[in-house]
């Protein structure tokens, strides 16, 4: 049985060496009928020929050793008559075109880290320059236009836009089999954006804008507890101290602007939460995490281009905004009070959703707490340029707890 298995191993070695010797021949003939000269080849040199020959006798030969020196004396020979191909040309080919794949993508990963670092710095811009438009656009210190009017078409502009990214970049995955039950799950996730946009109107009646201000800050609590419960994802200890000191960052920027608004002579704020205020500032905070975290949920576990899933999700919510305004009562037009300032603002929403749904799907709700916190740099800095504010200790002090809360969180392996 040995024998029967050794003369079966040096068949197959046979039959492989022959398609080798086959190979070799016609990259001799392909090289002889394109003019290469044996000078040209690596394997000029009559040691390196009878080498290569020597191999090739060892194969077919019972002793190893004696197959060599044979082989190698007759290559010595045969390599002074006969050019072999240009092994070296097609290694130095071959290196290079490996090289240049590795470039390559090199190159390609650089180009998406960049353009991934372009999208969070627009979207913290964004978000921080949201204020400060909305100020731009008050008329005598009032807002002149619907607000639910301008969630309306603010949704109604993602819905197009996914549509146009839908058609340009995804149109071949559209041969995708989609059923309701793709699209069903984003309907909860518009009712709770819904809920939680509609909640933000009804606290103002149990407390001061400036405690809602301070409180909503919170919501990057709730947010990464339901990240990790819902996710599973375990937070480090020391991650969990970034989040703490990114909630106290946003806590002491209010705090600074509301000390700055209490020492103005025309200030008559008063601060004040009432018990049902406590308990929709929870409610506000459990639902804005639950939201967030629920849409990343379904972004992630379903195998469909992005675009499509926007679709879903702003289609649901252009029904169920139109349905809030319908049944508003309000006195101002439909597009009374619009300015290019409102455009704005409706356009950059618009693009920051897209954004935040990309970030949520291929990063997690933790960075979009990040960015958002970020935005106070933003903030600030317009409200200095624009309306003349001047900064403060608690600003400089904010800043520096966001700047150790990203180093915690991302920077300490």
């Amino acid at each position: 049985m040995a024998d029967d298995k050794d003369s079966l191993r040096k068949l197959k070695d046979l039959v492989f060496l022959k398609d080798q010797l086959a190979d070799l021949q016609q990259r001799v003939e392909n090289e002889v009928q394109a003019g290469v000269g044996q000078e040209g080849s690596l394997l000029a040199s009559p040691f390196l020929k009878g080498f290569l020959a020597g191999y090739v006798v060892a194969k077919l030969r019972s002793s190893a050793v004696l197959g060599f020196l044979v082989g190698t004396c007759s290559g010595v020979y045969v390599a002074q008559t006969y050019a072999v191909p240009n092994c070296f040309t097609e290694m130095v080919v071959e290196t290079a075109r490996s090289g240049y794949k590795l470039v390559r993508s090199a190159a390609s990963t650089v180009l998406k880290k960049a353009l991934w670092g372009l999208m969070l710095l627009l979207s913290v811009v964004i978000y921080g320059s949201h204020a400060p438009l909305l100020t731009l656009c008050k008329d005598d210190g009032k807002i002149p236009f619907s607000a639910s009017s301008v969630v309306v078409l603010i949704e109604l502009m993602k819905l197009l836009l996914s549509l146009v990214f839908l058609l340009i970049w995804d149109w071949k995955q559209l041969r995708v089999s989609v059923s309701w039950q793709h699209a069903a799950p984003f309907a909860l996730s518009a009712l709770l954006y819904a809920a939680n946009n509609n909640l933000v109107v009804h606290m103002q009646l149990f407390m001061d804008p400036s405690t809602y201000q301070v409180l909503s800050n919170l919501k990057i609590g709730s947010t990464a507890l339901l990240y990790s419960v819902f996710l599973r994802q375990r937070l480090t200890a020391r991650k969990w101290v970034a989040l703490f000191l990114l909630t106290a960052a946003g806590v002491l920027y209010t705090y600074g602007g509301l000390r700055d608004l209490q020492r103005s002579p025309a200030s008559d704020m008063e601060l004040h939460i009432t018990p049902v205020g406590l308990l929709l500032i929870s409610l506000y905070c459990m639902i804005s995490g639950l939201s967030a975290v629920y849409t990343e949920v379904v972004l992630k576990t379903q195998d469909l281009p992005l675009n499509l899933q926007n679709l879903f999700l702003y289609f649901f919510g252009v029904l169920l905004n139109v349905a809030i305004h319908l049944s508003s009562a309000s006195a101002t037009g439909y597009l009374e009070g619009f300015s290019r300032w409102v455009l704005l603002v409706i356009v950059s929403q618009a693009l920051n959703g897209l954004i935040m749904s990309v970030v949520m799907k291929h990063s997690s709700n933790i960075t979009r707490l990040f960015v958002i916190a970020a935005s106070v740099v933003v903030n600030a800095l317009l409200s200095v340029l624009l309306f003349s504010l001047h900064l403060t200790a608690f600003f400089f002090f904010s800043v520096l707890l966001i700047g150790l809360a990203v180093h915690l969180y991302y920077g300490v392996r």
